[in-house]
């Protein structure tokens, strides 16, 4: 499986819908989208994860760069992601502290509401 990032807007906030397996070959696809994104001028951007299947650590390193260039712009890169799977490595790593992670787009776009 491949990465697909698509940019959808909803409520003016960007939201990149990630799907297939997020590894060292794929991450790179990831990192450049939401890159572009924030290069363009958008201070936050929602990240979907709810239809990847795997996530490494390089796609988790992607995830962080992210969100530490989100909150240079002053804005917030929350992730969607209801898997166990997945939302165990954001657990075993410390970064569920890090991240506001949501259980739907339209809870991730709220929380920027307000």
């Amino acid at each position: 499986m491949e990465v697909s990032v698509s940019r959808q807007a909803a409520d003016d906030v960007p939201v990149v819908a990630v799907s297939g397996e997020v590894d060292v070959y794929s991450a790179p696809e990831l990192k450049e989208s939401l890159a572009t994104l924030l290069q363009s001028g958008e201070k936050s951007v929602v990240v979907d994860l709810s239809d990847v299947a795997f996530l490494d650590s390089t796609g988790l390193g992607a995830l962080v760069e992210a969100r530490a260039a989100t909150g240079d712009a002053g804005g917030t890169l929350p992730i969607v992601c209801s898997q166990e799977r997945i939302l165990k490595l954001f657990t075993i790593t410390g970064l569920d502290g890090v991240f506001s992670i949501h259980s739907s787009v339209d809870e991730a776009l709220a929380s920027l509401q307000r």
